[in-house]
């Protein structure tokens, strides 16, 4: 077990102007918050795994392969592995983000 306080996570990303962090890491998930500040933009590339984020404050747009996907707090958007993806359209954007790792036995 491995209990983690995501707010805190939150504070303070926030505070530093927003950033990723991973809170748990094990070999077939890696869990994370990705905190995004205005005016900076997501700067992501795509991804070897899928993932799927969770969103806890804020809102925006999750720009998926030329989709649009508006998302605001409580909702869940799944990215595929490889898909060019970033969020646009916030002030202020707070995600709990899962990857799933392929596992390597």
């Amino acid at each position: 077990m491995h209990a983690f306080g995501v707010s805190s996570v939150v504070e303070r990303l926030r505070s530093a102007g927003g950033g990723y962090e991973i809170v748990h890491e094990s070999p077939g998930i890696e869990l994370g918050v990705y905190v995004l500040v205005a005016p900076e933009p997501d700067r992501q590339q795509p991804h070897a795994d899928d993932e799927v984020y969770v969103v806890l404050e804020g809102s925006g747009v999750l720009e998926v392969d030329g989709k649009s996907v508006p998302v605001a707090e409580g909702d869940a958007v799944f990215v595929e592995a490889g898909a060019d993806h970033r969020f646009t359209a916030y002030e202020h954007l707070a995600v709990f983000v899962i990857f799933e790792r392929a596992r390597k036995d």
